[in-house]
């Protein structure tokens, strides 16, 4: 097969472009069902999904692993898929996919972080100027009252967004040993199936969980829910596994966080979200700090 020129570069991009679109489809599907439940429906069409991607490309689905390893990548599936993606989406509803946007980019350096006092990596003083930028941006975008959002709704969505981030980066770093030496796919399905079973355990306990999860038999709801679980969990993953697979890992990183700027341009063109001078400077600052974190 011929190599074609810049196929990674593009490949990462346009996971940028799906993954934004899918927040966009997942802003719109959580205005109606809960987070809760939109999650458990994009993890388990995701699972469906993976089964015959996993047949065709890893060759089978169960495998000897040491137990140590199935413990980790359960934890980290939990831990990241389970609850991490519940609060990143209960932060979604309340505070936007704009300002959402601009608080997914302290992920980038919480996974530095962790990484400094887990994997005993080096910090450089840009990387921490690029932290600090990203912690800038929150405040800048943020640090007056949003009209289109409650004081209290903002406050909230930002410190769920936060914790998301939190559990997002430490299922990473916690699991990142295990990713390198198993297969891609196979790893992905055992973090969603440990991811769904937490939701299903949470759900059980929940007093209020048939009025959670009633609005998912609502077949009107199915096209959102399905074309951003189907874009995001599946499709987003599988060129982004592909990008990084053809372009080194610090261009095709870079290329998959400028996620941030579309997700910004189609909360403003599709959800009518407003643009202000104060989100612009924000998404600048935060994209410039992600920078200097990702090449610092």
């Amino acid at each position: 097969m011929p190599k074609i020129p810049y196929l990674g570069e593009g490949l990462s991009l346009l996971a940028a472009v799906l993954w934004a679109f899918a927040v966009i489809m997942f802003k719109k599907s959580g205005e109606k069902i809960h987070p809760l439940a939109l999650n458990l429906f994009k993890n388990l069409l995701a699972f469906a999904l993976f089964i015959p991607t996993i047949l065709i490309f890893e060759g089978r689905l169960l495998r000897h692993v040491p137990l140590s390893d199935s413990a980790v990548l359960i934890a980290s599936g939990a831990l990241g898929i389970g609850i991490g993606d519940s609060l990143y989406l209960h932060s979604l509803n309340l505070i936007g996919a704009g300002l959402s946007a601009i608080v997914v980019c302290l992920y980038s350096p919480l996974i530095i972080l962790l990484s400094v006092v887990v994997l005993g990596e080096s910090l450089s003083l840009i990387q921490l100027g690029g932290a600090g930028l990203i912690v800038l941006a929150i405040f800048v975008a943020t640090y007056e009252r949003e009209r289109s959002a409650p004081a209290k709704n903002l406050a909230a969505g930002i410190v769920f967004g936060i914790l998301a981030n939190v559990a997002n980066a430490v299922s990473i770093v916690m699991a990142k040993r295990v990713l390198e030496r198993s297969p891609l796919f196979w790893t992905a399905e055992v973090r969603l199936l440990a991811g769904i079973v937490v939701l299903v355990l949470i759900l059980a306990v929940l007093p209020g969980r048939r009025k959670i999860v009633a609005p998912l038999i609502v077949a009107e709801r199915w096209p959102v829910m399905i074309v951003g679980s189907l874009t995001g969990a599946y499709i987003a993953m599988m060129v982004w596994l592909a990008g990084m697979k053809f372009a080194p890992a610090s261009v095709a990183s870079a290329l998959n966080q400028t996620s941030t700027i579309f997700i910004f341009i189609f909360a403003a063109f599709i959800l009518r979200e407003p643009v202000t001078r104060k989100r612009v400077a924000g998404i600048v600052l935060a994209f410039i700090g992600v920078f200097l974190v990702s090449f610092g």
